[in-house]
């Protein structure tokens, strides 16, 4: 029996999908739109949250993007910098390729000079010219899923510099490249 050019076999199929979907939790709470870009944040350190479409109707939205800038900030020393859109979009598309059903929690983004000195002096594997230096990257997890997958994800963009560690991912709008930390 076919109705409306769906057979009952797909149309049941579908609602078996969805129900597991929801029963797992795993159901998106914002719808994300194809026209729209949004990101759904966790500071690891603060607690702090946002939730921001920062992109739509073919335009970035200055007041979200500032919101945004604010929300990656150097904690440590409370300076804010205009972080570059390519890896906020970067992490968008990699929350999006996971489903875009949890928060993404942030360990870094902007770090100011004298922070980066003082994590490098701690020996902590930080680069002296750290694209965080610029806004140009993230180091991030989203609970539940392996950054060793999130990793594979990253890299398998091929938009910048993908680092792999036991704790986080670090991703960037550098040339593409990848290593493990």
């Amino acid at each position: 029996m076919r109705a409306a050019g769906i057979s009952r076999r797909a149309f049941c199929t579908g609602l078996l999908g969805t129900a597991a979907l929801l029963a797992a939790g795993r159901a998106a709470a914002v719808p994300l739109l194809p026209e729209q870009r949004q990101l759904s944040l966790e500071d690891a350190h603060t607690g702090e949250r946002v939730d921001s479409v920062y992109w739509a109707d073919g335009r970035y939205d200055p007041e979200a993007l500032a919101a945004l800038n604010r929300f990656f900030r150097c904690h440590y020393r409370d300076e804010v910098v205009a972080m570059d859109p390519g890896a906020l979009d970067l992490l968008c598309d990699l929350w999006r390729s996971t489903g875009a059903d949890r928060r993404v929690r942030v360990i870094s983004g902007y770090r100011s000079p004298a922070y980066n000195e003082q994590l490098r002096k701690r020996g902590r594997g930080v680069a002296k010219n750290s694209l965080h230096l610029e806004g140009k990257a993230i180091d991030f997890l989203i609970p539940g899923l392996s950054n060793r997958k999130l990793a594979q994800l990253a890299r398998s963009l091929a938009a910048g510099g993908v680092g792999s560690y036991p704790t986080f991912v670090h991703i960037d709008t550098g040339p593409v490249r990848s290593w493990r930390g």
